[in-house]
């Protein structure tokens, strides 16, 4: 098909997040202003500086048969869980079918981008342990699929039968909204009709904790849990690791008003940028997420002043946190003083690569019951963040036509923003 420029609109969400076993109680939680950080238990974890995180609020393993389980890395148990809801929302009934489109639509005009930072982390760590202690031959034959960062995405593909194309982009921290953006473009230039996105992570495991701890980038309120996350706030000291997916189904509107199918909202389209500046550390003014945001802006008819929501990155880092909002003021100016901010990683923690899933259900929802969910733990507001920060309750948004934005970063510097609008 030749390329197009189609409007693209939300049909379908799924998540299974700390907060929730998928995206109506997850949703409830965070309009609740609930956390989902726990202290982590076991052996394993008594000597780390950090002995918190947020793990899922339902373990896969009670949703998912055992046998097939057995088979996926915890990264592809969640995104499988995630993408059979969001699949299930969006009104199809099974896999897409091979020569006609009697599901709603056809395998061959399906794809699936589904992301993650890390990928099959728990599997190769544990499977090493494995060799060490048991031997060669009680490996798991199923080791290679498991651990591979694209596995993910190619279990949600032979699940609902996409073959316009199954795609695993991976950037740390954007991935997860990396990955719908390439869902967007996928379905702009005519090579799919519906896509299957969002990302996932699950890297709850003593190395990457003590990796992240000695890097500096995690807090270290052993102490408090429900606390330790707390973007904005003077005493913020790091981001709390958090684990689970987020997924949406994104559809051309011709297809989705051919098919009868209840649309969310529309997904206007992303900005994208890169920091050049250092490997793990933000850039201090922001001036690569400004980058994104003027491109996302020149690239879509958005107008700032129709903003009225924006879920932030702002993971609880000293830095970052701090450039984002910079970067904000720098574009939007004024415009800013009217937008909606919520941080969301106040109640989930960081999902890394699930992160941009996760919040993209988040914003979506939001504009969908017009309702900015509050950040939490914002005790003693930054004074550096000059922002309307969404705290304590939930607060309601504008009638009429609404956008929303969603900030995605990650190590390495990649800078996604994603944009949506709803009548």
């Amino acid at each position: 098909m030749n390329a197009t420029n189609r409007t693209v609109v939300v049909t379908g969400i799924g998540a299974t997040t700390p907060l929730g076993g998928d995206a109506t109680s997850t949703w409830e939680a965070l309009l609740a202003g609930r956390s989902g950080v726990k202290p982590l238990e076991g052996e394993r974890y008594e000597e780390l500086p950090v002995r918190i995180a947020a793990p899922a609020a339902v373990d896969p393993a009670e949703v998912l048969p055992r046998p097939v389980a057995r088979k996926l890395d915890r990264s592809a148990q969640f995104a499988l869980i995630a993408a059979r809801e969001a699949w299930s929302d969006a009104g199809f009934t099974g896999p897409a079918a091979e020569d006609d489109d009697s599901v709603g639509v056809c395998a061959e005009r399906l794809g699936a981008v589904i992301a993650s930072g890390i990928g099959g982390v728990t599997t190769l760590l544990d499977q090493y342990d494995v060799l060490k202690e048991k031997g060669v031959r009680r490996v798991s034959p199923h080791t290679v699929p498991m651990l591979m960062p694209n596995g993910p995405s190619a279990n949600v593909g032979l699940e609902v039968n996409a073959r316009a194309g199954v795609h695993t982009p991976v950037s740390a921290c954007a991935s997860g909204a990396e990955a719908i953006g390439y869902a967007v473009e996928m379905i702009r230039t005519g090579r799919a009709d519906v896509v299957v996105a969002g990302g996932t992570e699950a890297a709850i495991h003593p190395l990457p904790i003590a990796a992240f701890a000695n890097m500096m980038a995690m807090s270290k309120n052993n102490d408090d849990p429900e606390k330790a996350s707390r973007p904005y706030d003077t005493a913020r000291d790091g981001f709390v690791l958090g684990e689970g997916a987020g997924v949406v189904v994104l559809e051309s509107a011709e297809h989705a008003a051919r098919r009868g199918a209840r649309v969310y909202c529309e997904v206007l389209g992303q900005g994208l940028s890169a920091d050049s500046h250092h490997i793990a550390q933000p850039e201090p003014s922001g001036r690569g997420i400004a980058t994104a945001l003027r491109n996302l802006l020149e690239s879509t008819d958005l107008k700032p002043n129709e903003v009225v929501h924006l879920n932030a990155h702002a993971t609880s880092t000293p830095q970052g946190d701090v450039a984002e909002i910079k970067a904000l003021r720098n574009v939007l100016g004024d415009d800013l003083d009217h937008i909606a901010i919520s941080g969301t990683k106040s109640m989930t923690g960081h999902l890394l690569g699930g992160a941009g899933g996760v919040e993209t259900v988040a914003t979506v929802l939001a504009l969908h019951h017009r309702t900015a969910p509050p950040t939490i733990n914002v005790d003693s507001l930054d004074d550096d963040v000059d922002a309307d920060i969404v705290r304590g309750e939930a607060r309601p948004l504008p009638e009429g036509t609404i956008a929303a934005i969603n900030n995605s970063f990650g190590f390495g510097g990649h800078n996604v923003v994603l944009a949506f609008r709803r009548d």
